[in-house]
């Protein structure tokens, strides 16, 4: 391994990479099964908070099984879409795990949007119906698209319907995806009709300390699954407390940010998506329970990603070789 270089992969090259959807999601579920088995390292993710309901947060993770260390320096600021910036932008950092050395350093932009998708689909596909057909996309930016993807790589999807306060971003959305997913996309004209009587409900707005949320208890219908990427931001306290199981991705960095002010209004979660995956909590066990699982984005999604990002980069030629 040559020290006195890093490999630099810049968005373009990270999607140049090409990595399917599908792939993200198998290297998530064996991820959250080593997660579940207690063999990975990740802390909870510290973080600044320069403006109102903006983050930068540092996610270090280490997943012994795939050889895969480093850490991703994160942003999220709600404000950017009004300037027409990214609301989600960062760096990940890979490192060697046999002697530290960076490895390489590539944009995570990408990155996030795909494997938040895939970390839904992960968990839909233990807590979902086997035969759920039907989607609900609430907010339709990036995250409402790489869900909606992700999904359509383990249910047949026959139907969507989508909603968002600015109708703009819903009519391209409703154009756009239907490469993605071959049916015609409705578009909803209020955020009830995007939940109620569907198998399979994303919420994807920005993240809020004090939201004001819209969903009620009884919009989501018995034998659904919801997957809030938003944390609380859509659904009032008695909506999630109407789950008969309400999981998580991480447990302990739930209660670290409950801690910070989050999730003043949320049952706690019954399960870790890592016991659900490797067999030591249930996932769906009857076709009536309703099902929600908040996944809080995890380092370890990033690093289960980054590290097949970065071998196809290598094979491929990808990318640029930088001095340390």
């Amino acid at each position: 391994m040559n020290t006195d270089t890093i490999l630099y992969l810049s968005r373009k090259d990270v999607e140049t990479v090409d990595l399917s959807m599908s792939e993200i999601i198998d290297a998530l579920e064996g991820m959250f099964k080593e997660k579940g088995e207690g063999r990975i390292e990740m802390p909870p993710k510290p973080g600044i908070h320069t403006r109102k309901d903006a983050f930068i947060h540092a996610m270090p993770a280490y997943i012994p099984n795939i050889q895969s260390a480093g850490m991703k320096w994160v942003s999220g600021y709600p404000d950017n879409q009004k300037k027409k910036l990214p609301y989600i932008s960062g760096l990940l950092i890979l490192n060697d795990p046999d002697n530290g050395i960076p490895i390489a350093v590539m944009d995570a932009t990408w990155i996030t949007a795909q494997r938040t998708g895939a970390a839904t689909a992960v968990a839909a596909k233990y807590l979902a119906r086997k035969d759920s057909s039907s989607v609900g996309i609430l907010a339709c930016g990036v995250q409402g698209r790489s869900n909606l993807q992700a999904l359509s790589c383990i249910f047949e999807i026959e139907k969507v319907k989508a909603f968002d306060i600015h109708p703009e971003v819903v009519e391209k959305f409703a154009r756009e995806m239907t490469k993605v997913v071959p049916v015609e996309i409705e578009i909803a004209d209020n955020p009830k009709n995007a939940v109620a009587g569907l198998d399979l409900v994303v919420t994807s707005g920005p993240i809020l300390k004090n939201p004001d949320p819209v969903i009620e208890a009884g919009w989501l219908a018995e034998g659904s699954f919801a997957g809030p990427v938003d944390f609380d931001s859509y659904w009032m306290g008695d909506a999630l407390r109407q789950a008969d199981k309400l999981a998580t991705d991480d447990i302990s960095q739930m209660e670290f940010y409950r801690e910070s002010g989050y999730f003043k209004d949320v049952p706690q979660p019954y399960a870790d998506l890592g016991e659900i995956v490797a067999g030591k909590k249930p996932g769906r066990e009857n076709a009536n329970e309703r099902t929600i699982c908040i996944n809080l984005g995890l380092a370890l999604d990033d690093m289960a990603t980054a590290i097949l990002i970065y071998k196809k980069a290598i094979e491929n030629g990808i990318g640029t070789q930088l001095p340390l």
